[in-house]
């Protein structure tokens, strides 16, 4: 508990994650690695006035999967005493993603990530926070820069560099350095109300193939997420990029690129008109 707890302090001290006078909006979805941030966030600012956290969960409307880890990110923040607040995809865009998987032709995980990204940004905002805690671990940053590498995505891959860009709430991952196992663990031994019912959408995506791949590499050759960690922060000079203009969305107003933002994109299929 001390290893994990003392790689989380080191991490929020060296990347500045948490400044003074900070609202901190944590991205809770009731699993294991969402409720550990959330914990420990509490535990180290909860004698700190000028920092307050406030808890965001997205229902996405998975059947089966989604109401069970709602139930566990309720009980967490009546714990804890941190407001907390319910949005789902049903709300924002007029389908859940159980509907959109069935008309849509895109993956699952591509709707998921999209509208997740969406309404995360657009709430935090909505509760003035100033930081956006997400409970991406070791795993996932490894997972995602040998992603991006392997689909030579440079785009996305300096996207996973932090920087700040008008109109989107600064995103922080306090457990970038902590495995997933550790995570469990830790979860575990502090009897943490967790759930670790995995998505019924996982199998679509690429992730979960770059994932048993690197957990046969980490068995084999101890340290390699660690590693494959160390070298993209040797890479995060070079991968940094003058701040891009971005414009608003024409249709919703959040930041984008283009004249659409991807969401509003994804929707405009399901609602031509």
């Amino acid at each position: 508990m001390e290893d994990v707890e003392r790689k989380i302090k080191h991490s929020i001290r060296r990347y500045k994650m948490i400044e003074q006078e900070d609202i901190v909006a944590v991205a809770l979805s009731g699993g294991k690695d969402s409720v550990v941030v959330l914990h420990i966030l509490h535990s180290l600012f909860k004698d700190r006035p000028d920092i307050r956290l406030v808890a965001i969960s997205i229902d996405e409307g998975i059947h089966d999967y989604r109401e069970k880890t709602l139930k566990t990110a309720r009980q967490i923040c009546k714990r804890l005493g941190i407001p907390h607040e319910t949005v789902s995809f049903e709300d924002q865009f007029g389908l859940t993603l159980d509907q959109m998987t069935n008309v849509g032709e895109r993956a699952p995980c591509t709707y998921c990530g999209v509208f997740r990204r969406t309404i995360l940004n657009r709430t935090a905002k909505a509760l003035s926070a100033t930081k956006l805690a997400t409970g991406h671990d070791l795993d996932d940053e490894a997972q995602a820069v040998l992603m991006n590498l392997l689909r030579g995505d440079m785009e996305r891959l300096v996207r996973l560099v932090p920087a700040k860009k008008p109109g989107l709430v600064p995103r922080i991952k306090p457990l970038r350095s902590v495995s997933e196992k550790e995570v469990a663990l830790y979860a575990i031994v502090k009897e943490l109300p967790i759930s670790f019912d995995e998505c019924p959408y996982v199998s679509f995506s690429l992730r979960a193939e770059i994932r048993d791949m690197l957990n046969v590499f980490e068995a084999k050759h101890p340290g390699t997420k660690y590693s494959l960690m160390k070298s993209f922060d040797v890479l995060t000079k070079s991968l940094k990029k003058e701040d891009v203009d971005l414009r608003r969305c024409e249709t919703c107003g959040e930041p984008t690129m283009g004249d659409l933002c991807q969401a509003c994109k994804l929707l405009k299929k399901f609602f031509p008109s």
